[in-house]
């Protein structure tokens, strides 16, 4: 379930990311975004992973 939920987060980030990237935002705003939705990616996978 919490893989679901951050996986739609990290679509909301990327989403973010384009948008701010199309504003002409400062790069940082963009790579921030970027970052989280990676880091939300990786946490959902992570939580994928059977346990012991």
């Amino acid at each position: 379930m919490w893989s679901v939920i951050l996986m739609g987060l990290a679509g909301l980030l990327v989403g973010g990311a384009i948008a701010f990237h199309q504003q002409k935002k400062p790069r940082w705003t963009v790579l921030s975004f970027a970052v989280l939705a990676v880091m939300a990616l990786v946490a959902a996978f992570l939580l994928t992973l059977p346990g012991k």
